[in-house]
């Protein structure tokens, strides 16, 4: 299942899976796919998304016109900034960049503080567990952070209170 595959942020070939992600708009983990590595963002957007009706916020590795309109077919607009900022006719709207930082710092602390570029597994059975238990974490502490009555994804305030 594991495959070579290129991480453009840190511009070289890895070993191993790319997850897709869906979240609810707090900041909470909803759907996940895991896919080999040399399959392309857009691939895998059509598994997390199956389902959804909406609009949907995705980064500039989703943005692909084929994809869109087929997802607009099932009632589903996607929101992704051109791939290239130079073919961009206008800014991409503020407020849908303030959206963005959501989910980046939800990216952020599931790298940094859940590990999730590094789940050793030799199994099916064991990287399924690893990456539920990142997820189910993750999810207990933006409930912990609601019922404390902080922002949902300040962990830092939980341990420090």
């Amino acid at each position: 299942m594991s495959t070579y595959g290129y991480d453009e942020v840190a511009r070289h070939i890895y070993y191993g899976l790319r997850a897709h992600v869906r979240l609810a708009w707090p900041g909470v983990l909803v759907d996940c796919a895991l896919a080999p590595a040399h399959l392309s963002d857009t691939d895998g957007a059509e598994e997390v998304l199956q389902g959804v009706a909406g609009f949907v916020l995705a980064d500039r590795n989703y943005w692909k016109p084929d994809l869109s309109h087929r997802l607009q077919t099932y009632g589903l607009y996607l929101l992704a900034p051109y791939k290239s900022a130079k073919h961009q006719k206008q800014p991409y709207p503020r407020y849908l960049t303030h959206m963005r930082y959501r989910i980046e710092t939800v990216f952020g602390q599931l790298v940094e503080r859940f590990h999730a570029k590094r789940v050793w597994a030799r199994d099916l059975w064991h990287l399924t567990s690893r990456w539920m238990r990142k997820f189910l974490s993750h999810t207990l502490a933006v409930y912990f952070c609601a019922r404390e009555g902080i922002s949902f994804l300040s962990f830092v305030k939980l341990v420090s209170a």
